[in-house]
């Protein structure tokens, strides 16, 4: 058994420990809010430009002269899986969903016989996936200097991807991130975004007659650099607030453990104090009693 010293040096240790937690939890609700809705501003720009560059993509017939971002690179056989973490900790299992989808994501790959490389965007990552798929992290963007999210970041790593596709380093380019919902609720997210992913249907869903000036490969050839740029910035803003909600849920749970903890130990403590007071009146009484 503990002595008391002990006891109570880990119940101060722990009420310390607590304080931090709910200095951190109330940081991260304040943050959540902006976070929040800057992800849901986003969101449908994010969302309707991809619908209109897929619908541009599917009335263009694939060509030789056809943007390369639409044609792709003739194969299916290198995947690049960009994934987004945070560079912080003490986030629940915000950063490992992600991981996760994504390692889950490169097995099926390599099951069907393809080569798979990773593109880093922060840094939580980079352990797990270089342990678990060696030598196939390819790039990295360092994130650690950005107090959060900005386009001027999102079109540097866009304009790094893009750089890699023209040089054939790999066909098809997946991005994975963390879909906000609610504090308690993150979705790890899927989507392709280089070449443009054209969904079934597409074409026939437009039952309008329209006219493009200048054409279609023209319009697209400037939207589509920008499509991919939104794309990342979108998952940036997403990423962000699920990292914030994240962030207060597990240090709201990790502030009320800390409460159970104390409570245990004071407990303990005032039992063994008590056992003590006991121990020194049966000795006092028993001494007494000799004389």
């Amino acid at each position: 058994m503990a002595s008391l010293k002990e006891l109570k040096g880990r119940i101060s240790s722990v009420k310390s420990t607590q304080k931090i937690t709910k200095a951190k939890q109330m940081v991260a609700a304040a943050k959540l809010r902006k976070a929040q809705a800057a992800a849901e501003a986003a969101r449908p720009y994010g969302e309707r430009l991809e619908a209109v560059v897929a619908s541009l993509a599917s009335k263009v017939t694939v060509s030789p002269s056809s943007p390369k971002l639409i044609a792709g690179s003739g194969a299916d056989h290198v995947h690049l899986l960009v994934v987004a973490n945070s560079d912080r900790g003490l986030c629940g299992a915000f950063n490992s969903n992600i991981v996760k989808a994504a390692s889950q994501k490169a097995r099926e790959l390599i099951a069907q016989g393809k080569k798979v490389k990773f593109f880093l965007i922060g840094r939580k990552g980079r352990a797990v996936i270089s342990r678990t798929f060696p030598d196939t992290i390819v790039g990295h963007y360092d994130t650690t200097a950005m107090k959060e999210a900005g386009f001027t970041e999102a079109q540097a790593i866009s304009a790094e991807l893009m750089k890699r596709f023209e040089a054939g380093e790999y066909d098809v380019a997946h991005l994975f991130y963390s879909t906000f919902k609610s504090a308690l609720a993150q979705i790890p997210t899927e989507q392709q975004i280089i070449p443009v992913a054209i969904p079934a249907g597409t074409a026939a869903s437009s039952g309008a007659a329209v006219e493009y000036e200048p054409d279609e490969e023209s319009i697209l050839a400037d939207l589509l650099p920008r499509n991919v740029s939104i794309q990342i910035f979108k998952a940036m803003l997403e990423n962000g607030a699920s990292e914030q909600g994240a962030s207060m849920t597990a240090m709201d749970n990790a502030t009320r453990n800390a409460g159970d903890l104390i409570n245990r130990l004071t407990i303990e403590y005032n039992r063994s104090r008590q056992a003590a007071i006991t121990t020194e009146l049966v000795e006092i009484i028993s001494g007494a009693e000799a004389l």
